[in-house]
């Protein structure tokens, strides 16, 4: 798959985020010509972006999605042949504290890149990456599908509702017929070594392991989707290539993990919880926090919140040939496994190494 990147000029909106700065590596290792828009990190917060040399190791250009001129005039200079959008703000609590923004951001930010993208010439293959919460979710217990009705309850899962809506719009009235092959995937919630975000369950246990506090659960009976950044990643970079060479496999795909790896936020916790003593117990390296885990349930009664939430990815295992290579175990483990490296002050060998392992 990798192969296929080698000399493409790609272009990734938000990738000086967790999954953004994931995916500008793997393409960077893939020797492709890797280009990137997003905002700034804020400077007194820890993020991959900086700790992996993100900046150094490819052309960023740091602006705001909202901004279409300024968008506009790095598109038209880097002229890309495929692109990936995954610039946004992803955060449900965040987006009851300011839905404006987040609006302005996720369903402008992705009116402006699809007219760049209307507008190029250049491009061939283009993803909007949106989430599994697009859905109106019913609270079932099985896995919705790509023909389920689109509508998030929370500001952002419906921003995220809208800017599917705007590519499905765009993909009618302009790009099937300028042959610019377009898909939207929704993913599942994702973890793995270098998220540090704020009101997400694996940051907040390596915020503990750091304090030497008890990891705080919400919501432990909480089900989630969830999966390792490569298997959401590898996906992505399987979609794009396969609708550059056939534009017949574009379409709305989710992007999750197989079926008995949709686990509660309580599961999850208790496994890295696991993990990390089993490595700490270990004591095979010099770690700067060897701080052991443990969990303390405390509901704080905060705004909504999806309690059961499920994908249904048959459409991209049947048509696209694609399925998750690690399981929910086999994620926590690479997960605590960076993030023990990590601070040991193995830098940033253990991301490159996890990159081999898993796309060889």
């Amino acid at each position: 798959m990798l192969d296929f990147y080698k000399g493409k000029r790609v272009l990734i909106t938000g990738h000086t985020g967790f999954k953004g700065s994931w995916l500008s590596k793997i393409l960077v290792m893939a020797g492709a010509d890797v280009h990137g828009y997003a905002l700034p990190q804020p400077e007194d917060n820890e993020s991959l972006y900086k700790i992996a040399d993100i900046e150094n190791i490819m052309d960023s250009h740091l602006g705001d999605i909202r901004n279409y001129d300024e968008l506009k005039e790095y598109f038209d200079k880097v002229r890309p042949e495929i692109v990936f959008h995954l610039a946004a703000q992803p955060i449900v609590r965040d987006s009851y504290k300011d839905p404006r923004y987040t609006y302005e951001t996720n369903v402008m930010g992705t009116v402006n890149i699809c007219e760049c993208v209307r507008l190029s010439g250049s491009v061939k293959s283009f993803l909007n990456v949106t989430t599994d919460k697009v859905y109106q979710n019913n609270e079932w217990e099985w896995g919705y599908r790509e023909d389920e009705k689109l509508d998030g309850f929370d500001p952002y899962s419906n921003s995220k509702s809208c800017s599917e809506l705007v590519t499905h719009s765009y993909i009618n009235s302009f790009l099937n017929e300028m042959g610019v092959a377009t898909s939207t995937a929704r993913a599942g919630n994702v973890i793995g070594g270098g998220d540090f975000a704020n009101d997400r369950l694996i940051p907040d246990c390596v915020r503990a392991t750091m304090k030497g506090e008890k990891i705080i659960l919400r919501n432990p009976d909480s089900t989630r989707p969830f999966q390792h950044v490569l298997e959401a990643l590898s996906a992505y970079l399987f979609l794009a290539q396969m609708q550059y060479e056939d534009k017949a496999y574009a379409g709305y795909y989710n992007v999750g993990p197989n079926e008995g790896d949709a686990v509660t936020a309580g599961k999850l916790a208790g496994s890295y919880a696991d993990v990390w003593n089993e490595l700490i117990a270990a004591g095979e390296k010099n770690c700067k926090y060897p701080n052991k885990l443990e969990i303390e349930v405390r509901p704080d009664g905060g705004p909504h919140e999806a309690n059961y939430l499920k994908l249904d990815c048959s459409k991209i295992k049947s048509r696209l040939k694609w399925s998750p290579k690690w399981n929910i175990d086999d994620a926590v483990r690479a997960t605590a496994e960076w993030t023990y490296a990590y601070f040991s002050g193995e830098g940033i060998a253990s991301m490159e190494k996890q990159i081999k392992e898993y796309f060889q």
